[in-house]
C-alpha cells in the first residue's frame, strides 16, 4: 500500500488533471475505484456545477447545488457526496488496485466524506491518491500522519506514482 496526495495553484486545474490520470491507470490495466470531478460551466451563474464520476465507468452523479446567479456559499450537495462515498465504497468492495479521491475538502477535514473510503482502501492494501488544497493541508496531514508523499501535480510524475503508461 502507497500513499501519496497532490494539490495544484490554479483554480479547477485539479480536477481535470486527477481525471487523466485515473483514465490511464484504467488504460494500464489497473483497477480503480474512487472518484474524478468534472465541472461544467453555467451560462446563468457565474459558478459552475459539480459531477463526482465514479471510477471506473460511473455513474456520474451531481454533487454541487444551484444557489443562485450571485450566490458566495458553499453549493456542495451533500447528499449527492454521499452517494458518491457509497458508490466508490460499493467498487472499493469489489477490489481495487488503486483509490482516486479528487479532493480531501470541508467534508473530510470534518470527519466525513471519502475519510472511512480511504481508510478502508488503506487497511485492504490499496495504494490512495488524494487531491488536497492549501486549506485542507493541515487537516489531511492529521488524519494520514507523515505516511503520505507529496507527488508533484504534473502528470508525468502522478502516472509514473501511478504505475500507468503516459496516454498518447
Amino acid at each position: 500500500m502507497r500513499l501519496a496526495f497532490t494539490m495544484t495553484e490554479g483554480r479547477g486545474e485539479l480536477d481535470p488533471l486527477l481525471h487523466r490520470v485515473a483514465l490511464a491507470a484504467i488504460d494500464s490495466g489497473l483497477r480503480v475505484a474512487g472518484i474524478v470531478q468534472v465541472n461544467h460551466d453555467r451560462p446563468d451563474c457565474t459558478r459552475c456545477d459539480m459531477d463526482a464520476i465514479v471510477l471506473p465507468d460511473g455513474p456520474t452523479i451531481r454533487i454541487s447545488q444551484s444557489l443562485g446567479r450571485e450566490s458566495r456559499g458553499c453549493r456542495l450537495n451533500a447528499e449527492g457526496l454521499e452517494t458518491a462515498v457509497a458508490a466508490a465504497e460499493a467498487r472499493l468492495r469489489e477490489g481495487a488496485d488503486l483509490l482516486v479521491v479528487n479532493k480531501f475538502g470541508k467534508q473530510e477535514a470534518g470527519g466525513r466524506g471519502f475519510r472511512n473510503v480511504i481508510a478502508d482502501a488503506l487497511a485492504q492494501g490499496t495504494d490512495v491518491l488524494v487531491g488536497v488544497n492549501a486549506l485542507n493541508l493541515p487537516a489531511l496531514r492529521d488524519f494520514l500522519g507523515e505516511d503520505a508523499t507529496q507527488v508533484r501535480a504534473d502528470l508525468p510524475d502522478l502516472l509514473a506514482w501511478v504505475g500507468a503508461r503516459v496516454p498518447h
